[in-house]
């Protein structure tokens, strides 16, 4: 019976780890900080609440 030889299957399930946890952190690393935290202009707003809550 085929299916209980483990070596075609067994090798195909390795490669498929080995690929993934060896490409995968990559790009997603790549998409974590797009924006820089301190990018933005500190800008303070003109409006101020008129009425007390």
């Amino acid at each position: 019976m085929p299916q209980l030889n483990p070596l075609p299957w067994l090798f195909y399930l390795f490669m498929a780890w080995l690929i993934f946890l060896l490409l995968t952190p990559t790009k997603i690393l790549n998409h974590t900080n797009l924006n820089e935290p301190g990018s933005k202009s500190t800008k303070t707003n003109k409006f101020m609440w008129t009425w007390p809550w």
